[in-house]
């Protein structure tokens, strides 16, 4: 694996990197970005999820200067949910570099972001539809674009933007970069990639399938604000002998480990920014027996070979399958039982599919522990130790004379309890506050079905010239075009039909679609459907469920 410094990267976008907890290149990263750097054409095939964001975007943030005051990059995705994600990233990159970005998505008010043009952004990240709007009002110019991205390119080829990708890349000047990443390679990104590529390499990071041991793996749902109250429980319920917890980024390693601490957890933290003495100290602690949990991250707990280990607890997921299976198989070794845990947020359970999927491992769901589950364990945990110490051969009797005092003067049961609750440590009342980590995104699965001239893109996408009603934002094709939707989805171009739908978008007459300039593509559907798209013969084709934000 490669780090960052390898890259030759500026010290500001390095500085950025560490910053966002990144330690270690992920496969896609270290393949795509010396690739990216070095202006070739490039063609990334890799699934969600494995860090592509950061693969185009430290090149482009690391190849422009900071005092360019022209739009010289631009990102196109298929959806407003990763247009922000995108967005939100490429800002974290370029941050101490300076770099100025803007999302341009349907759904948001187009002057807010005509008015946002105006401090001269050098990226913008943005969806084919909401690209073409502005492209049309001449409020966005592509004459200086230097470099430009399809991000999940089978994504907005299966929601119908053919033409409008077409359409934009077309302005773009020809001597330019272009990235296209896509998780598949069907014919029709292939077609595009000939046509607009020069030489493209190929890199392809597709995961292997791998066969998680056998470990009992499950999987607590929970929002990202309750997860370190439920890991609390779960330690409580189950208390473990040795137990590793992972974290994804160094940043989070140090505040989970802290945390613990403070609520009174036998715990350390291991991590990139330790020296190798520190590091040193914290496994030593850990193979004695001193400390019972360790929090890592995957890079720290690469070679970690301890026995003993009996839980792995996710409290992040992972990016990709593999690193689940190496971070689980620290469990179970040499014969003996292993189990381990994971805390998925709800928008993170399609990446937990995909890798049951890939590990060919079904991990069952259970509920989040309860307070009275938890304090039950840790108080069986608790009488069971004592239970130890007076059966066994440990000397007592320098306890004995103080505790012949107590039992003259308050109840045995009373006293046993408040020596219980002394000795259980429970700091719950102690305010803990985690830096939120975003969640890893997933696919939707594929819907097949029969699929007619009708669609609407739940969430829905744009189209090149024409009206849509969309369940949270289809971008349509005409400025002047009425239509109506729930929460939007607004119009862009001449005076083309009215389109209603539920999440809808529509490319084809349907019902009656009208049009008074040639055609529109107006329609009425209720989650209708992808859009048909004209390079494809008519007939019943499949239909996809548009790419929803995990």
């Amino acid at each position: 694996m490669s780090t960052f410094a390898e890259f030759g990267l500026e010290p500001d976008v390095l500085q950025a990197i560490s910053e966002m907890g990144f330690e270690e290149a992920t496969p896609i990263q270290a393949k795509a970005i010396p690739v990216a750097i070095s202006g070739r054409d490039m063609i990334g095939q890799a699934q969600t999820g494995t860090g592509k964001t950061a693969a185009f975007g430290i090149p482009l943030i690391s190849r422009i200067p900071v005092n360019e005051e022209r739009i010289v990059a631009l990102i196109m995705a298929p959806t407003r949910e990763l247009a922000i994600q995108v967005a939100e990233e490429i800002e974290k990159l370029g941050r101490f570099k300076g770099i100025r970005s803007l999302a341009i998505y349907g759904g948001q008010d187009i002057s807010r972001q005509i008015r946002s043009l105006k401090r001269k952004p050098q990226i913008i990240i943005g969806t084919p539809g909401r690209l073409l709007d502005h492209i049309n009002r001449k409020t966005i110019r592509l004459d200086d674009v230097r470099t430009v991205v399809l991000d999940e390119a089978d994504e907005m080829l299966d929601m119908g933007f053919m033409e409008d990708i077409q359409s934009i890349l077309k302005l773009v000047p020809e001597e330019r970069q272009t990235l296209l990443f896509s998780a598949t390679m069907p014919s029709n990104i292939q077609r595009l990639a000939q046509q607009f590529l020069r030489n493209p390499e190929h890199i392809s990071v597709i995961p292997k399938q791998v066969s998680a041991p056998l470990i009992q793996q499950f999987y607590i749902e929970v929002q990202e604000r309750m997860k370190f109250d439920g890991l609390c429980r779960l330690l409580d319920m189950e208390p473990p002998e040795l137990a590793i917890i992972f974290g994804r980024t160094k940043r989070r390693v140090a505040e989970l480990s802290e945390a613990l601490m403070k609520r009174g957890y036998a715990c350390d933290g291991l991590h990139g920014d330790l020296s190798q003495n520190q590091r040193d100290t914290v496994m030593r602690k850990f193979r004695d027996g001193s400390i019972d949990v360790l929090v890592a991250t995957d890079v720290a707990a690469r070679g970690l070979d301890v026995s003993g280990v009996t839980h792995v607890i996710n409290f992040d997921l992972p990016q990709d399958p593999e690193s689940y299976v190496h971070r689980i198989g620290r469990t179970g070794r040499a014969g003996r039982e292993g189990t381990s845990w994971s805390f998925v947020t709800p928008r993170e359970t399609d990446h937990l599919h995909f890798i049951e999927k890939i590990t060919r491992h079904r991990i069952a769901k259970k509920p989040l522990p309860t307070m009275s589950e938890a304090m039950e364990g840790k108080q069986k945990l608790m009488a069971e130790r004592i239970i130890e110490t007076v059966s066994g051969e440990e000397d007592t009797a320098a306890f004995k004379w103080v505790a012949m005092q107590l039992l003259e003067q308050y109840d045995s049961v009373q006293l046993l309890a408040a020596a219980m609750k002394l000795l259980t440590g429970d700091k719950k009342d102690v305010n803990i506050e985690l830096t939120p980590e975003d969640p890893i995104r997933g696919k939707k699965r594929k819907f097949e079905g029969n699929r007619s001239g009708s669609g609407g893109g739940y969430r829905g996408g744009g189209s090149s010239g024409g009206s849509s009603g969309g369940y949270r934002g289809g971008s349509s094709g005409g400025s002047s075009s009425g239509q109506s939707s729930w929460r939007q989805g607004q119009g862009r171009s001449d005076s083309r039909g009215p389109g209603t739908g539920y999440g809808g978008q529509q490319r084809k007459p349907y019902n009656g679609g009208n049009s008074s300039s040639g055609g529109s593509r107006g329609g009425e559907g209720y989650r209708g459907g992808r859009t048909e798209r004209r390079d494809e013969p008519k007939g019943n084709r499949s239909h996809s469920e548009d790419f929803v934000n995990i």
